[in-house]
């Protein structure tokens, strides 16, 4: 498939040019390749410039990297200082710095100035419990205002927040928050998803046997309704004036949050990520590669448990407002958030790809509705956005925009790969790689390729690396999880590929790879194929082992209530092998009602693999629909009994 030119920036005028022209002339920096180059090659100077051009508040000093025999032993402003709470709550007048909407259709808004009272309100009640520096803070959080004020709150004082989306359940909620020991937890009474008014104060009981750190309870309550029971009601607090005024000054790689890993092989890893690492890599993407400006309107679709919601905060550090949604994408309608777009004259509008996928799949015309004529930037992440979904974008959303495909994690809150307006968009391609990061893909044997499939690695150190897990002496976990398979070099997880046009398109997770007949496929090659064919809605493809060798079989949702038959499978086999190559062809294809997906929206290849090999699944709470997992199990019964 060509990979054809869908947007040229039509002008040179960006916040990554003014960048440019900021630097020292003789470093003859004259495209985006210049530029990351000496990014990677000189970080000492290259972070330096990142925190005075983005008006990082604190105090630096010494150096900006320092660097050591050993990639996560790395330090950068080992010796400065900040608050990230600070760098948030900069501006101090009457305009918006949140704006939210749930699927119920209500609005509510937040001045910068009223924001900033409302931390230091709940600053003063969390210092009048004695939380400290380094105290856990969780929060089990619709993506609602409060939860934003409850996060800036913790981190002003230095404490270390922590949040999983309302719609974990309690199993979930203890494996995290059981290891890191909060002594807060703070809650909602309820929450809506899809319609469906939701109670989350029935599962208090068993989280606080279960975790008997936790001190103090506080309810939000969803609708300001009265509280019948004795935990802390939210509203209460803020009837007392007093206000903590103090921004802690705290070295710069202070922990600010513990983020988990997804657990489908076991207890969610804690991963602990620093304030000053987070924040001037977030200003970094925001402002050099995405553009965000002062008075912006920032919306990403996001849930509290995702880390794209950690990553939408820091948005209020570029002085941008930004705009929460909480509930389903699709409710009260299917375009709703383009509606929300158009009233609010969003200017960069962030979601998952699996939420342009169904739109595509819908046949939905948005231009045909809405004009969207402030929008500058769509983003999508979560899942490769495939060929199909870019051509989508530009026919049926917006002509004139810059679509950012970034890719990165949990594990780095941020991005590897991303987007620039330096450079042209092409379809199904992310454009280049991220200022400061150092990557490349590597063979089994630690070579470097262009134009072919291979591992995505970081051979050198960034400042959102994380400063550890929780609990992992010697660092034990954190070595085994990213510095197993290269040595000294950050090994993602990430099939990936370089174009000849410096892009890049990620192929799927490698720790799901397909082998057949000895070829390496990443999954996401077959999805852009199989995903393409008329009638087909979603799939899912996963390596069945058998005695001595090993197949590939294959998952689809079919549409218009169809029932899958020869003539289907023989097309999807055909166009695979057209497309792609007979090896990629599986052996075997069953319909499913469902393809099982996290909470964030990610597909688990991972989970229905263990199902049709009869290995166990160690934690299945971070699934949004588990149902459907029963369509496996048959199919695993009918495997077996053909064996």
């Amino acid at each position: 498939m060509s990979n054809h030119k869908l947007w040229t920036p039509s002008t040179t005028d960006s916040i990554l040019n003014e960048f440019i022209k900021s630097l020292d002339k003789d470093l003859n920096i004259k495209n985006y390749e210049d530029l990351h180059k000496w990014s990677v090659n000189k970080k000492n100077d290259f972070w330096e410039n990142v925190w005075d051009f983005t008006n990082i508040k604190g105090q630096k000093k010494g150096k900006g990297y320092i660097d050591s025999n050993e990639f996560l032993n790395a330090k950068f402003f080992n010796q400065s200082k900040l608050n990230y709470a600070e760098n948030c709550l900069k501006k101090d007048d009457n305009s918006d710095a949140i704006i939210f909407y749930n699927e119920q259709e209500n609005c509510r808004r937040y001045s910068w100035k009223e924001l900033k009272q409302k931390v230091f309100q709940l600053s003063h009640y969390f210092v009048t419990k004695k939380i400290k520096p380094g105290d856990r803070i969780a929060a089990v959080l619709p993506n609602i205002p409060e939860t934003v004020i409850s996060f800036l709150s913790t981190s002003q004082i230095g404490a270390i927040w922590s949040s999983c989306s309302s719609d974990f359940g309690p199993k979930a909620i203890i494996d995290r928050f059981k290891q890191i020991e909060p002594k807060v937890l703070i809650v909602t009474d309820y929450y809506f998803y899809n319609n469906k008014k939701i109670n989350t104060l029935s599962n208090l009981k068993k989280i606080t046997k279960a975790i008997p750190s936790i001190q103090e309870i506080i309810i939000i309550p969803y609708s300001n309704d009265k509280l019948k029971n004795n935990y802390t009601n939210w509203n209460k607090i803020f009837e007392n004036n007093s206000q903590f005024t103090k921004f802690l000054n705290l070295p710069f790689n202070h922990p600010l949050y513990i983020l988990y890993s997804s657990g489908t092989t076991g207890v969610p890893k804690c991963i602990v990520h620093g304030a000053g690492g987070s924040l001037i890599q977030h200003l970094k993407e925001h402002q050099l590669h995405l553009n965000i400006q002062e008075n912006d309107k920032v919306f990403y679709f996001t849930t509290c448990g995702w880390m794209m919601w950690n990553w939408l905060i820091s948005v209020l550090a570029s002085k941008a407002t930004i705009i929460l949604y909480d509930g389903s994408p699709f409710v009260p309608n299917i375009d709703y958030l383009f509606n929300i777009s158009e009233k609010e004259n969003i200017n960069f509008f962030g979601t998952g790809a699996k939420y342009i996928d169904h739109l595509k799949l819908n046949n939905i015309n948005i231009k045909k509705n809405y004009s969207l004529k402030n929008l500058n930037t769509i983003a999508s992440t979560g899942s490769p956005l495939v060929n199909e979904s870019f051509n989508y974008v530009y026919n049926n959303i917006k002509s004139d925009v810059h679509l950012a495909s970034i890719s990165g994690g949990t594990d780095i809150v941020s991005c590897f790969v991303i987007g620039n307006r330096m450079q042209p968009v092409f379809s199904g391609e992310i454009q280049c790689a991220g200022l400061g990061m150092d990557i490349d893909v590597f063979d089994e044997n630690g070579n470097s390729l262009n134009g072919e499939k291979g591992e995505l690695v970081c051979k050198s150190p960034f400042p959102s690396q994380p400063l550890g897990f929780w609990n992992d002496i010697n660092k034990e976990k954190y070595k085994k999880a990213y510095f197993l398979k290269y040595q000294n070099i950050w090994h993602h997880g990430d099939f990936i590929k370089k174009t000849k046009n410096n892009g890049y398109i990620i192929l799927g997770r490698s720790d799901t790879t397909l082998n057949a007949g000895g070829i390496r496929i990443g999954t996401a090659e077959i999805y852009r194929i199989v995903e393409n064919i008329k009638n087909i809605g979603e799939c899912v493809a996963v390596e069945y082992k058998l005695k001595t060798d090993t197949q590939v079989i294959l998952f689809i949702t079919l549409l218009n209530e169809l029932i899958l038959n020869e003539n289907i499978i023989s097309n999807i086999k055909l166009e695979i092998k057209q497309n792609l190559s007979p090896k990629h062809v599986p052996a075997k294809i069953y319909q499913v009602s469902d393809i099982p997906k996290t909470k964030s929206g990610k597909i688990t290849e991972l989970i229905i693999k263990n199902i049709i090999n009869g290995e166990k699944n160690n934690n299945l709470s971070t699934l949004s629909n588990p149902d459907c997992l029963k369509d496996y199990e048959k199919i695993y019964v009918g495997l077996n009994s053909n064996k």
